[in-house]
């Protein structure tokens, strides 16, 4: 039977209705609409009747916030239901099931999940259709039934044997152009031509899964199809362009390159000439190398370690323009992989997008498309979603807008990894090498992925290509990264492959020229699947690893260890084919020669056009000119985009996204320290990343664009404080549908020959880079895109911020010299870098910045507003001087006490007063923000309207002085790792640095015997333990629809229970939960009660920020009492300095209950603003928390809870940020135990 539960927040927590009915008022422009009501509707079957009881109120709901209805009358009302098609991912179900089966013992419950929405007003069928196109993308999902199915089970036939083509040999070139079309292949005719050709000489047909595997084998995604085309006829209308062009081919001269010259060969002969002129020596060469890798030395604990630097960057334009969500979360898990399966730790991610107008009215969106609005705001939801889930922090955000990303969706994710060089091992694999198939299960979702995204769009697009877009599953990936940090594992791996859009066949049909794959062996996600299924669907959480037969059950171990699925799905062979069997069938059979040709090649001509002007409009007047650039797109604040990823996860952030006292000026690169799984050794090695790219340069000269893009990114680096000698570039390529279009291909030439002459003047080379093909809508085309993304490792102490440190300090510029080609010249580049160099080796330095898109202008401003001080222009600065481009420039302000010598350009001076001036014009510094701020306030908001009284500030005054029945010299910590935690080895770390002894403990819920078998060992390790540390994360992906359901569930075992009730009761033990951890113990009773018990409509808890979205920056707390052992080092009215990252952190309670809290001196902290005075203001209070509390403790103070991450601290980072970080929490918790 199918039992039903319908799930509403009250009035008070219902957000998400109040911002649909904004939307649809607003955006959509549909007045009538009175009310919004959101219901969550899960279908459960095979569930007993007392589990689900529990459940409902555990699980499915939470008491203080929702109310809960079996039945609902919907006869009447206007009722939309959505729901996911079949097939694909849905993680609040999954969640669900995953939850219930702490409760549902040895029951096997199956949960279905849809969201009604009801409306209420005088709706046109025109507004409900309006309405059902906003809410249903047929992509993803589509319109549920309101009827009560009698089952959920799904009835999977019998997967058919793969059918051969017969006749297919025979066929001439006409019936194989039917063919294709038929098929609704990628590949081309003169492809389809040389595969006939192929079979005809094994005298016999193919099967379907041959034509679908080489489609997907040769298809521009996998084989870079577009960038390998031979260019035959190459004509010039510009010289500067066909100068460099006979460059090119004297260096393929001078390298004896005999190949064709194509765009691929264009973009990657620079790093071949520098490496043969003896440089690029750090760059490591391999057969099986997925990312950029490089080596360096790490200095760590005043050693210098050999370590690997992996980076990647990944685009996923086609999927995110469809499907915005998904496509934006697999952009980054895609990219996350690459580096991955070279066996490194991913820690850092850069997101780097491209748009149209978001603030386009709907009602103006192009046929055929999203609204730029929706696209941007869901894709930056996925994305963040994906990132925050798997613990990856993100550096730098940006959103580039262009008209021509209207034509389709930029996405990309760079993202930097790192190992010691130990950990690595890279083999050739030998017949007999097995395959093992890692982490996730295959299903329909995700077929075509590689062959569609090599096709341009049409209005029929959105229809169309359902099942290409996969939603990501963050935790099974993380649960990979974990594996791959451990090197008993990774040891293990001869070669390693992501799964990718092409599935099995592309993931394991590289890893060796030999391969038998055995897909009965691949796990599903549900039956049913055929072979040829089996063989291209993607997968975003699988690795495929070869290990020698020997070494199988110990790497399958060392799997299910990290809760992790590990199947033997192939064997490596003598005989040099890709042999794949089904159910006895042999489906595939094709010869490793005829793979690698990638298809028949590919001809085109090239024109290259004359490069058009890109001078940028000067304005007239100053005052104006600020104005107007404050509010220009591309310069204004993205603040309320950027905040929603998390930035300081892995404690290794030396730089916040948005620096100074008011966290305003944006950094131009990204720096972390390299990432140490063990204790915070005194690492003094960080990596650097930055990007460069101006859209409005390339559309009038992609020669020019290209090049500049290398400049601005390299600059970036140096304007950090990086030397130049190692940085290494990864290019993003991102051009129309090429086509027959001789001028278009022109286009793609000039942007890779602007950036071959970067890199050869420069003398820095592009070891790795993405290029993607199929930018064009109709007759919309994106702009020619070559995005520069520039990387080194650097000593920590070199690292410089950008903005102003204090008034009346010189600033000075450092210019390049212009080339007759407009162009700064590389010598006057590289004389500048040394420049630069030397003032930061000497102290000099106080914050520097390149301009970039909004010239010096934008370069001023922004250094100005992190700390809120102004700047005067030397009066020899003109409006052109100001407002126009200055790549490869640099404004450098100079620390008090440091001469101006008579080689220095004087660009003006620091002042007391917020404003900037220019001869008699200037502009206070708030009309500016003004501007700056509210441009996209609609779109990504970081403000909030709600006017709330000034809480009180808490002051309890009596101190903890409790004992431990015994004392232990090095307290040992509990801390469990649950599906979708992500702070373990952060928690683990501020254990240790304190003198604690921290065990991480996996809980694995593979199967219901793994289940049964971790709550034992759970409750054996709590005997074992002083402390239980619940970390952050996302455990159970935070649903369904609400934070630290799989966590309470766990801790709701009986027998776990009564351990840790134990732990606290007879052994005198602490308890802390951090972020999600809090969420746990506020819906476990354990705060503010200190007992395990059930909520109830009345209790306190916490719920969904105000502003409704993900925070994550820094914050102020005030401590307003020290009633635990926790806080024996902490003062009341001491002020902290804390990372925060959460979408639910609001905490909420009633009169009576805050009465009691304050009385029993169980109000933890409290936000601050900068006076130190409790706030309301979302810039302080992040999440609109009663009485602005941050933190809570037990009634005995023996229990902490907090959304602030005091673990993610350690030396030298947040430099960009003032303040004082250490709670020293976990320093007075070793101290307790030593009594």
């Amino acid at each position: 039977m199918v039992k039903v539960l319908y799930v509403e927040k009250r009035e008070a927590f219902a957000g998400k209705g109040r911002e649909l009915l904004h939307e649809f008022r607003d955006v959509l422009m549909i007045p009538n609409v009175e009310s919004v009501r959101v219901i969550n509707r899960y279908l459960v079957e095979d569930l007993s009747d007392d589990a689900f009881v529990t459940a409902k109120e555990c699980i499915f709901s939470e008491p203080p916030t929702d109310d809960v209805y079996e039945e609902m009358d919907l006869d009447g009302k206007l009722v939309i239901a959505v729901e996911y098609l079949p097939g694909q991912f849905d993680q609040r179900a999954n969640s669900a099931e995953e939850c219930l089966r702490f409760i549902a013992h040895d029951e096997a419950p199956t949960v279905r999940s849809a969201v009604l929405y009801i409306l209420e007003g005088d709706l046109t069928g025109e507004d409900l259709t309006k309405i059902k196109d906003f809410l249903i993308n047929p992509v993803e999902s589509r319109e549920a039934a309101l009827e009560i199915p009698e089952t959920l089970k799904a009835v999977y036939p019998e997967p058919q044997p793969v059918a051969t083509l017969d006749g297919f040999i025979e066929k001439n070139d006409s019936e194989l152009e039917d063919f294709l079309k038929s098929y609704g292949l990628a590949m081309d005719l003169e492809d389809l031509k040389m595969v006939r050709d192929y079979f005809k000489g094994e005298d016999r047909n193919p099967t379907v899964a041959e034509i679908r595997v080489i489609d997907t084998y040769w298809s521009d995604h996998c084989r870079h199809t577009t960038f390998n085309t031979t260019l035959h006829n190459v004509q010039f209308k510009d010289p500067t362009v066909s100068e460099t062009f006979e460059e090119y081919m004297n260096t393929r001269k001078n390298l004896n390159v005999t190949k064709p010259v194509t765009l691929m060969n264009v973009a990657t002969i620079a790093v071949k000439a520098l490496k043969k002129d003896g440089r690029l020596t750090n760059v490591v060469e391999s057969e099986e190398i997925n990312a950029c890798t490089v080596d360096f030395k790490a200095e760590i604990d005043g050693e210098e370690q050999d370590w690997v630097l992996l980076f990647k960057n990944e685009t996923h334009n086609h999927p995110t323009e469809i499907e915005p969500f998904g496509g934006a979360a697999t952009c980054i898990g895609g990219a996350i992989r690459d580096p991955l399966s070279g066996r490194s730790y991913v820690y850092a991610a850069m997101r780097v997008t491209g748009a149209g107008d978001p603030l386009t009215p709907a009602s103006e969106t192009v046929k055929g498309k999203l609204p730029q609005r929706k696209i941007v705001t869901t894709a930056a939801n996925g994305y963040s979603s994906y990132g925050n889930q798997i613990g990856l922090t993100t550096g730098l955000v940006d959103e580039i807008y262009h008209p021509g990303y209207v034509a389709k969706r930029m996405e990309v994710g760079a993202v930097v990894g790192a190992a010691p060089a130990e950990n690595i091992r890279r083999e050739r694999p030998a017949a007999g090498d097995r395959i093992i198939l890692l982490g996730g299960r295959t299903g329909r979702d995700g077929i075509g992925g590689a062959t569609g995204s090599s096709k341009s769009h049409s209005e029929e697009s959105l229809e169309s290509c359902g099942a290409e877009v996969q939603k990501g599953n963050a935790p099974e990936e993380r649960k990979i990264q974990r594996l791959f940090r451990n090197p008993a594992a990774t040891t293990l791996i001869k070669r390693c492959n992501d799964f990718g859009a092409g599935g099995v066949s592309v993931a394991i049909g590289e890893l060796a020229d030999g391969l038998r794959v055995t897909l009965d062996n691949v796990p599903k996600k549900y039956d049913g699947l055929d072979g040829t299924e089996l063989a291209i669907s993607e997968s975003q959480e699988r690795m495929a690893v070869v290990v020698a037969a020997e070494d199988v059950e110990t790497f399958k171990e060392l799997a299910i260890s990290e809760n992790l699925e590990a199947t033997v799905v192939a064997e490596v062979t003598e005989e040099p084919s890709l042999v794949m069997n089904f159910k006895g069938q042999e489906i595939v059979n094709i010869s490793r020669a005829f793979l690698d040709t990638n298809g028949a090649e590919k001809k085109a001509d090239a024109v290259i056009e004359h490069a058009q002007k890109f001078e940028k409009k000067i304005p007239a007047k100053f005052y104006e000119g600020m104005k107007e650039l404050a509010a220009d797109l591309n310069v204004c604040s993205k603040r309320g985009l950027a905040e929603r990823f998390d930035s300081t996860i892995g404690r290794g952030s030396v730089l916040m996204p948005y620096g100074g006292r008011y966290q305003k000026t944006p950094i131009q690169a990204m720096v972390h320290k390299i990432p140490v799984i063990h204790r915070d050794q005194d690492v003094k090695t960080v990596s650097m990343m930055a990007y460069g790219f101006n859209p409005y340069i390339s559309e009038k000269s992609p020669y020019h664009g290209a090049y500049l893009s290398i400049v601005e990114s390299i600059c970036k680096l140096i304007a950090t404080g990086a030397k130049f000698e190692h940085v290494y570039l990864s290019l993003q390529e991102y051009f129309e549908k090429l086509g027959s279009n001789d001028v278009a291909w022109g286009t793609a030439l000039s942007a890779v020959l602007g950036a071959f002459r970067a890199q050869m003047e420069l003398g820095v080379g592009a070891i790795g880079g993405k290029d993607s093909m199929s930018g064009t809508f109709e007759d919309i085309h994106v702009p020619p895109t070559l995005i520069s993304f520039a990387v080194t490792t650097e000593k920590l102490d070199r690292v410089v911020s950008p903005e102003f440190k204090g008034r009346g300090h010189n600033v000075i510029l450092l210019e390049p010299e212009i080339g007759p080609d407009g162009l700064p010249t590389a010598e006057s580049i590289l004389e500048n870098f040394e420049e630069l160099n030397r003032l930061v080796e000497q102290g000099a330095v106080a914050a520097c910045y390149t301009p970039g898109y909004g010239g010096l202008a934008e370069a001023v401003y922004k250094m100005c507003i992190g700390n809120e001080i102004g700047f005067e222009f030397d009066r020899k600065y003109g409006m052109r001087d100001i407002f126009g481009y200055k790549y490869g420039a640099f404004v450098v302000e100079l620390n008090s006490g440091v001469d101006v010598t008579d080689d220095m350009e004087v660009l003006g001076k620091t002042l007391n007063r917020e404003s900037i001036v220019c001869g008699e014009g200037h502009i206070r510094l708030v009309e500016m923000n003004r501007e700056y701020e509210s441009k996209l306030e609609s779109i990504y908001t970081f403000h909030s309207d709600n006017e709330k009284d000034i809480p009180a500030e808490v002051s309890y005054r009596s101190r903890d002085n409790s004992e431990p029945r015994v004392a232990v010299a090095k307290p040992h910590f509990l801390i469990p790792v649950f599906p979708g935690t992500n702070c373990e080895y952060d928690s683990a770390k501020a254990v240790e640095n304190a003198g604690g002894e921290a065990e991480i403990f996996v809980i694995n819920n593979l199967t219901a015997d793994t289940l049964k078998k971790s709550v034992e060992d759970f409750r054996t390790a709590i005997g074992r333990s002083q402390a239980i540390f619940i970390p952050g994360g996302f455990s159970g992906a935070d649903e369904p629809d609400g934070s630290g359901k799989f966590i309470t569930s766990f801790f709701r075992n009986e027998g776990v229970k009564e351990e840790v009730m134990k732990m606290l009761n007879d052994r005198d033990g602490l308890m802390i939960g951090i972020c999600n951890g809090f969420q746990a113990l506020i819906k476990l009773g354990l705060l503010p009660y200190g007992q395990i018990s059930m909520q109830t409509s009345d209790s306190p808890t916490l719920t969904f920020n105000d502003i409704g979205r993900h925070q994550s920056k820094l914050v102020r707390t005030k401590v307003c009492s020290t009633k635990s052992p926790w806080m024996r080092k902490a003062a009341v009215g001491d002020i902290v300095t804390v990372p925060i990252s959460h979408g639910e952190g609001k905490f909420v309670a009633n009169e009576d209950d805050l009465d009691v809290l304050i009385s029993n001196g169980q109000i933890l902290t409290q936000y601050v603003d900068l006076d130190g005075n409790p706030s309301m203001d979302i810039q302080y209070n992040p999440n609109g928390s009663v009485m602005a509390i941050e933190g809570l403790l037990s009634p005995d103070g023996r229990i902490l809870g907090k959304m602030g991450h005091s673990e993610r601290i350690g030396k030298g980072l947040y430099r960009n940020v003032p303040g004082e970080f250490d709670l020293k929490l976990f320093e007075s918790a070793v101290e307790y135990f030593k009594k």
